[in-house]
């Protein structure tokens, strides 16, 4: 599949606000996190905004961004339209939630009941949009148990990565939140490892997809096109073996191997050294992540190749 740089933007952002909100919400509910003003508007304003971008840049991918609140009305049958749904019932309590810790310096009773509504909408928005692609049979790379889980661990490792760094920018030093993101950085990128190790399935093949094996090869009698067009572009992309191994490696750095060892040295570090390391490794995991989501949907191939005579890997 080819990669649409909308779509990148689209899931690493939202994924990275949704995991900050998520945290956001259950910390400031729990009391975890002091209810400072100035750390819940620009904690909320990082996560909203995250959100915001990984929003608009979706649109971009429509051909009539216009008719974009159609696909609100299809919740009954479509993973795509209940993650707008969910997102857009999210931004209440969200909103409330930061009423609260903004305006009145408070993160207690109602207003803790409303962090943990936007943490709870923050997941369920975060596995709709994981489901958009678990949920496709056409596409046996995203067809795969291990997505769904890799969206949500990816989306709180981010998060979690950014929570380091805006406590630490406000005077918390407290070890929970670095061994929270060390956490759900190794079970993120260790799901992504095992994902890319297990094969994904033996691909469909003309005499599977017709029916017809039993009776030889089968094989169209004339292409259906002389040059190239629209769904070979973008449903044919293909990348390297030598390119895709390269990424992979380098997804891994910046994924895990820079901010893992950021959150140890953590552990001993503080003061201003400590912040710039912190926000070193959120910038590092976000580009990662953006790196991994490349590869999620360059490696991916549809069997309606299989109509121009190309059995996908």
């Amino acid at each position: 599949m080819h990669p649409a740089s909308s779509i990148l933007v689209f899931t690493t952002a939202s994924g990275a606000g949704y995991g900050l909100l998520c945290l956001l919400g259950l910390a400031g509910a729990l009391q975890l996190v002091p209810p400072a003003r100035w750390l819940g508007l620009v904690g909320l304003g990082l996560a909203l905004g995250l959100i915001a971008i990984g929003l608009a840049a979706s649109t971009f991918h429509l051909k009539h961004p216009e008719r974009a609140w159609r696909a609100l009305s299809q919740w009954r049958s479509s993973w795509l339209s209940r993650e707008g749904v969910a997102a857009l019932i999210t931004f209440l309590p969200a909103g409330l939630f930061a009423l609260g810790w903004v305006g009145l310096g408070d993160t207690g009773g109602i207003w803790a009941l409303f962090g943990l509504l936007a943490s709870a909408g923050a997941l369920v928005t975060v596995y709709c949009t994981g489901q958009i692609y678990a949920s496709l049979k056409t596409i046996r790379q995203w067809h795969h148990p291990r997505v769904l889980p890799i969206y949500l661990a990816l989306a709180l490792a981010t998060g979690a990565l950014w929570l380091t760094a805006l406590l630490r920018l406000f005077g918390s030093p407290a070890p929970w939140p670095a061994v929270l993101a060390l956490a759900a950085l190794l079970l993120a990128w260790g799901l992504k490892l095992l994902y890319w190790q297990e094969p994904a399935g033996p691909g469909p093949t003309p005499e599977t997809a017709t029916g017809l094996g039993n009776l030889g090869r089968v094989r169209p009698l004339d292409p259906p096109h002389t040059e190239s067009n629209y769904l070979m572009q973008e449903m044919g992309f293909r990348v390297a073996r030598k390119h895709a191994e390269r990424l992979r490696r380098l997804a891994l750095l910046f994924g895990v191997g820079i901010p893992a060892a950021a959150m140890v040295l953590l552990f001993a570090l503080g003061g201003t050294l400590g912040i710039a390391l912190a926000i070193i490794a959120a910038l590092s995991g976000l580009l990662g992540a953006l790196m991994e989501r490349w590869l999620f949907f360059a490696e991916a191939t549809h069997t309606v190749m299989l109509y121009y005579r190309e059995q996908p890997d």
